[in-house]
């Protein structure tokens, strides 16, 4: 399929696709002053959700619904805005990452060769690359892994990230990925947009620039014209068959919410869904505490006849500006000198913005325990964390084994780019589809597995390779592996060249196995 015509809508998704990513994207930037926009100005299908919402804030009834939202909401005339942003949509989406990514995934091939060329893309990239992919895959429903190269740049192909909002996606049998279109908006001028577009398809990338305008794609125009396009070609095939160059993360397996909209559920959803109003009731209940703080600022109402007068121009004083009132009454009447202040209700917020925020975290599928420190300063096991986090523990294990399929889709595809001769000069290894070994994201303490390791040494009940393995998780295989043999060469389990003793077996214990059966049977002599 080529590239879009001229003068087609852009982007080319469904409205209530946007409008949703949209919504995230504003939470998941944590700035108040995108989510007063968003919500000032959002609109969804009107064919599944009523008539669109108008700038007419003002108005009551269907046309100002959008005012119920607290950041819909304008700031009456005369105050300044005093909202204030939670950033709970940010830490949930920065949670998801940590309990994914930050102890990388190990990605173990059979080839020598190949395990290290793994490594070292690890190593030069990748890391950072999932951690970001999981962030953004929490926050918008999902993240792309796409292979590019750049002579300028790298002297080997390299694997980034692209997220789900600048992407529109083609999928088959539900979630299967068949095509993707990237853009990336090159110049912005007022009403004119330039946009880059990139479109994978089976064994082929496509490259166009198109200059048009917000919600019109406009016209192609030459690739050269632009320092980020000169040197694209228009078509590349590739040497990868029917397969991509790209794959794709989702954040979950279902949509639920976009059941009805076609080739929609492969993209998965965001850790906000059904969350947006809660996450609002939460900024709304900080505001009201502060207002309610501002309020309680202590005040002594006197008489302004009582104010010591500072000569014309001068005004008049009371001691403390900071805490008089003056009312106009006659200095002669009862009123008295009062002293105010009104009570500021914070167990009452406090225990609203608990159970909001309890009730976001258990929607995006984890345990309380996970944003707190319910430890009290007390050591606590590996076991007594999982114990606590068990739903964290679930809903990482459940976003695993989604990403574990598309970083091994990924990596295959960029070896096989390698070793078909597109990049001369580097060095070749063997095609293998790499296993995804997620590592466990909470781990005992050194003291601990060194307990373990101690029993299951007495027990003779592991090798070395899997006790070195247990307490550095860490390390590669070649390190875990190598570790192994230094400690049984201090041991005297192992010697690096048996032949020297004159055996033709490996030496454990400090004795040939050839040696031995010679004095068996010298003993039986």
């Amino acid at each position: 399929m080529p590239l879009p015509a001229k003068g087609v809508r852009w982007p080319p998704i469904h409205p209530v696709l946007q409008a949703d990513m949209a919504d995230w994207r504003a939470w998941y930037s944590a700035n108040p002053d995108r989510l007063t926009y968003r919500y000032r100005n959002r609109h969804r299908d009107a064919a599944r959700f009523g008539p669109e919402n108008r700038p007419s804030q003002y108005r009551g009834g269907v046309v100002g619904r959008v005012s119920r939202w607290f950041w819909g909401e304008p700031t009456p005339l005369g105050e300044k805005r005093a909202n204030l942003h939670m950033p709970l949509a940010k830490d949930i989406a920065r949670t998801s990452s940590d309990l994914l990514y930050s102890e990388p995934p190990a990605l173990k091939a059979d080839n020598t060769a190949t395990q290290k060329r793994l490594e070292d893309l690890m190593d030069k990239g990748t890391k950072r690359t999932l951690i970001a992919a999981g962030e953004n895959g929490a926050a918008l429903g999902g993240a792309y892994l796409r292979i590019v190269w750049d002579d300028s740049v790298r002297d080997r192909p390299w694997i980034s990230m692209v997220q789900a909002d600048g992407a529109a996606p083609t999928f088959a049998y539900g979630d299967i990925l068949t095509a993707v279109t990237f853009w990336t908006v090159l110049e912005c001028d007022g009403q004119r947009v330039v946009r880059h577009l990139e479109r994978h398809e089976p064994g082929l990338i496509l490259h166009g620039v198109y200059d048009g305008t917000e919600d019109n794609l406009g016209k192609p125009i030459d690739l050269k014209a632009f320092e980020q396009t000169k040197n694209l070609l228009p078509v590349r095939q590739l040497p990868i068959g029917k397969r991509l160059a790209v794959s794709y993360i989702p954040n979950t397996m279902v949509a639920p919410d976009w059941d009805d909209i076609p080739s929609a559920a492969g993209l998965g959803t965001s850790d906000y869904q059904g969350a947006e109003p809660f996450l609002s009731a939460i900024d709304e209940t900080y505001t009201s505490w502060m207002r309610d703080i501002r309020l309680a600022k202590s005040r002594i109402i006197v008489p302004a006849g009582y104010l010591a007068n500072n000569g014309p121009g001068q005004g008049a004083t009371w001691e403390d500006r900071e805490v008089y009132a003056p009312m106009n009454v006659p200095p002669t009447s009862d009123q008295p000198i009062t002293l105010n202040q009104f009570m500021i209700r914070h167990e009452e917020h406090r225990a609203t913005i608990e159970e909001l925020v309890g009730k976001v975290i258990r929607n995006a599928g984890y345990s309380g325990g996970t944003f707190g420190d319910d430890s009290a300063g007390q050591a606590v096991t590996a076991t007594e964390i999982k114990a606590r986090t068990a739903r964290s523990m679930t809903t990482r294990a459940r976003k695993a084994e989604l990403a574990e399929t598309a970083i091994a889709d990924v990596v295959e595809v960029l070896l096989i780019l390698e070793g078909s001769g597109m990049f001369p000069g580097i060095t070749k290894v063997e095609v293998e589809r790499p296993d995804v070994d997620f590592q466990d994201s909470v781990q005992d303490d050194i003291k601990t597995l060194a307990e373990t390791a101690a029993l299951l040494t007495q027990a003779e009940a592991a090798s070395k390779e899997t006790l070195v393995a247990m307490l550095h998780p860490d390390w590669s295989e070649t390190e875990q592996r190598e570790e192994a043999e230094r400690l049984l060469k201090e041991s005297g389990r192992l010697v690096e060249d048996p032949l020297t003793l004159g055996a033709d077996r490996p030496v454990f214990g400090g004795q040939a196995d050839g040696a031995a059966g010679q004095g068996d049977a010298t003993a039986k002599e």
